[in-house]
C-alpha cells in the first residue's frame, strides 16, 4: 500500500491502473488498495483523487484560499471567456466535431482564434478528419481538459439533460445569440485549417 501511495505523491502526472498494477502485481486489487489509502488520508488536508485516467493526490478545496494565500494562483491560470467555455462544453458533449458543426450549432460562425486559444491552453486538440466533403478537422478534448477540471473521464461530465432540468444550461438562451464575443461573421470555410 505505502509503494502505491508513494508512486502516486511522486508522480507529477495521474498514475495509471497498469503502473500500479506494475508495483503491486496483477493479482492484487488496486480499488481495494486505493480505498485504504483514502481511508487512511480521511482527514488530512488532501485526498487521492480519480482524475483523467489515474489517481493523484490533490488538495481538498476547503485549504484553496490558504494556499493561494501561501503559494499564489498555481502553476498556471487560463482565463476563458464565456463563449470559449460554451464552445469547450460542446467540444467536450460532441467530440469529435468540427468549427463549422460548432458554427451551426450556435447559429454564428466561431472563430479559428476562439479554437486557437483553446488548443493552445491545452484543452483541445486536432482528433480525426471528418468524412464530409472537404475533410475539416474535427476537435476534440485532451487529458489536459480532464486534469483541469477534476475528471476522471468524459463519462464523469454532468448528463446534459439533468444541466438543462437544474436550469444551469438552456439551449433556448445558447440559441438566442447572447453569445457573441468570440464568434465572427466572415463566413470563412472550414476546410483548410493548418495541423500545426
Amino acid at each position: 500500500m505505502h509503494r502505491v501511495e508513494a508512486t502516486i505523491f511522486a508522480a507529477s502526472e495521474p498514475v495509471g491502473r497498469e503502473t500500479l498494477a506494475r508495483i503491486v502485481g496483477k493479482s492484487c486489487s488496486i480499488d481495494l488498495l486505493i480505498d485504504d489509502i483514502r481511508e487512511e488520508l480521511r482527514g488530512r488536508p488532501y485526498d487521492l483523487v480519480a482524475v483523467a485516467g489515474g489517481w493523484k493526490h490533490l488538495s481538498r478545496p476547503a485549504y484553496a484560499d490558504a494556499i493561494r494565500a501561501a503559494v499564489g494562483g498555481g502553476e498556471r491560470e487560463v482565463d476563458l471567456t464565456q463563449s470559449e467555455v460554451l464552445v469547450l462544453m460542446c467540444i467536450a458533449y460532441f467530440q469529435p466535431i468540427t468549427r463549422g458543426e460548432l458554427s451551426s450549432f450556435f447559429g454564428k460562425e466561431v472563430s479559428r482564434d476562439l479554437i486557437g486559444h483553446l488548443r493552445g491552453a491545452g484543452f483541445i486538440a486536432f482528433g480525426p478528419r471528418s468524412p464530409t466533403p472537404g475533410a475539416p478537422y474535427t476537435y476534440v478534448t485532451t487529458k489536459e481538459f480532464l486534469l483541469e477540471f477534476g475528471l476522471d473521464t468524459l463519462r464523469d461530465l454532468p448528463d446534459f439533460e439533468a444541466l438543462e432540468d437544474a436550469g444551469l444550461l438552456s439551449k433556448e438562451k445558447l440559441l438566442a445569440g447572447d453569445i457573441t464575443p468570440g464568434f465572427s461573421d466572415s463566413g470563412q470555410d472550414d476546410v483548410s485549417e493548418p495541423d500545426i
